[in-house]
């Protein structure tokens, strides 16, 4: 079954006190091309990242996005050698001095070198482990959605070479009746000529084989969606002939209505992978 290529997938990242989400949105392109939308200093990652989508999906535009939404903003750092230090420092001066030593945990505690406040940065090797898996499971729901799109891509572009194979068997009979009525009208040489300009034999039977063509791209389950704007664009040469080569309104009317078709088949067909 072939696949479409809009779908969304997420998974949470949880790694301690850390947590973040990774989302995979794509949609449809005629290449695989991947965007990144990753915290700073996890560009290093991008290749591996590359590699897990490509292993899956292999045509459309995919955004990767990775986003801490929570993490400890600090680690306090107490220096207990500076502390003694100015108590000691303290004591002697008062000592010295005959001053009251009435120093409160407060005052030690903002005095130069006494606390550090570190922010916590988020390494992207220690992380990988953890959002590789969660990637894996986003890109799998990525995938699901494109199965369930291609499964209906493939009704609507079934259903249109149904009703095309309706118009061809309608110009057949037309064209049968065409040639009955001319044979009895001209002579011999003129019904001969005739026969010769308006004969879409070749035609009808390359366009019923593209149409037998489709259908079974429309089975694969991936790699369909350039062979059939392809082969699209190979029934609209083939319809465009049979419009030239016969002169008649009802035949015309039925040649409009298979391009139509044609076209629609053209334009889902960049919906598929």
């Amino acid at each position: 079954m072939i696949t479409g290529m809009t779908g969304f997938g997420a998974c949470e990242i949880t790694f301690g006190k850390i947590k973040g989400i990774v989302e995979v949105k794509t949609v449809n392109h005629r290449y695989l091309d991947l965007a990144f939308y990753l915290p700073v200093g996890f560009s290093s990652l991008e290749d591996k990242i590359q590699k897990i989508v490509a292993s899956q999906i292999k045509r459309g535009r995919v955004t990767v996005s990775v986003k801490i939404t929570d993490r400890p903003h600090t680690n306090i750092i107490l220096n207990q050698e500076a502390v003694k230090r100015y108590l000691d420092f303290a004591k002697n001066l008062g000592a010295k001095h005959h001053i009251k030593n009435d120093i409160t945990v407060a005052d030690i505690m903002r005095l130069p070198g006494v606390v550090e406040a570190k922010e916590v940065f988020v390494q992207a090797a220690d992380l990988w482990p953890v959002l590789e898996r969660s990637l894996q499971k986003a890109v799998t729901g990525v995938v699901v959605m494109r199965r369930r799109e291609g499964k209906a891509l493939s009704a609507d572009i079934n259903g249109l070479l149904k009703r095309m194979l309706l118009q061809i068997s309608l110009i057949k009979n037309r064209t049968s009746a065409l040639l009955k009525d001319s044979k009895a009208k001209m002579t011999s040489d003129e019904f001969s000529s005739y026969q010769k300009s308006n004969d879409i034999h070749e035609e009808i039977a390359r366009l019923a084989h593209y149409i037998d063509e489709a259908k079974q791209l429309l089975k694969q389950a991936e790699g369909a969606g350039k062979k059939l704007d392809f082969i699209a664009q190979e029934m609209q040469r083939e319809t465009n002939t049979i419009g030239s080569k016969v002169q008649d309104k009802e035949v015309a009317a039925a040649v409009i209505a298979i391009k139509s078709k044609v076209e629609k088949i053209r334009e889902q067909s960049n919906n598929v992978e």
